[in-house]
């Protein structure tokens, strides 16, 4: 039998407002019977923090933020979860569905492809366990649940946050691949323990490699044949609609 298709749209580098845009986007055509289901890796232009759909607290200071001389947005996501500080990640979304009702169960059928991937690379990477007290919590990577990945010495590489309507999952996640040290601790007041990756390679080539790599573990562990397809411009169009609702700002 011939594997199913999935879209594999090309990196995007775009503000937090578009990225979200375009995952809510992909989303409700999914569930409308309209798209197939899509993979892609994209990275945050300028810096952003994104705040999980119902997280209502955050520090009053974080709208003032700046990094390299451009503010920091602060962006709301269409899944839940915590804040999470977007520079120097690749984040990965999947829009896909069929993957049964238990959540949990969904998130580690998806997180397969991330797992094998980062093997292939030269990282072993298990589920976090944490109880409930990381609600408390309002960074993403302070704490690491068993919807997060980390190292077998317990630093967390990649945090994913969920959201289904109907059958349908949106599932994206950040993998912090070359954060700022020093950002991190302005925002959250705590030390960052970066995850020592075991490429060579640093900015476009290494964010290459990780996607190219994870690509292909997306393939074998999905069963599926991958489709390369950039967004059209009538899709920008109803993407860039969505944006100005202002769903995703703060």
């Amino acid at each position: 039998m011939a594997n199913s298709v999935w879209r594999l749209i090309p990196l995007l580098s775009a503000s937090g407002s578009v990225q979200m845009a375009i995952d809510q986007w992909l989303l409700d055509q999914h569930l409308a019977g309209k798209h197939p289901p899509t993979l892609r890796f994209y990275t945050w232009q300028p810096a952003a923090i994104s705040l999980g759909y119902h997280q209502r607290r955050w520090p009053e200071f974080w709208q003032h933020l700046s990094w390299q001389g451009m503010p920091v947005e602060l962006v709301r996501r269409p899944s839940g979860g915590r804040a999470v500080l977007h520079q120097g990640d690749l984040t990965y979304a999947v829009v896909a569905s069929g993957f049964g009702s238990s959540r949990l169960k969904a998130y580690q059928t998806i997180c397969e492809f991330l797992i094998e991937g980062w093997r292939a690379m030269g990282l072993d990477l298990q589920y976090g366990e944490a109880g409930r007290g990381y609600i408390h919590n309002p960074n993403c990577f302070g704490t690491a649940t068993g919807a997060d990945l980390v190292t077998l010495d317990g630093c967390k590489l990649i945090g994913s946050a969920q959201l289904r309507r109907g059958d349908a999952i949106l599932q994206h996640g950040s993998m912090r691949l070359q954060p700022d040290v020093k950002l991190f601790s302005q925002v959250f007041g705590e030390e960052l323990i970066p995850v020592q990756l075991p490429l060579s390679e640093g900015g476009d080539d290494l964010i290459a490699t990780v996607i190219d790599v994870l690509s292909a573990a997306a393939c074998r562990c999905f069963e599926i044949d991958l489709e390369v397809q950039p967004l059209s411009d009538r899709e920008w169009q109803d993407i860039l609609e969505l944006t100005s609702n202002k769903l995703f700002h703060i």
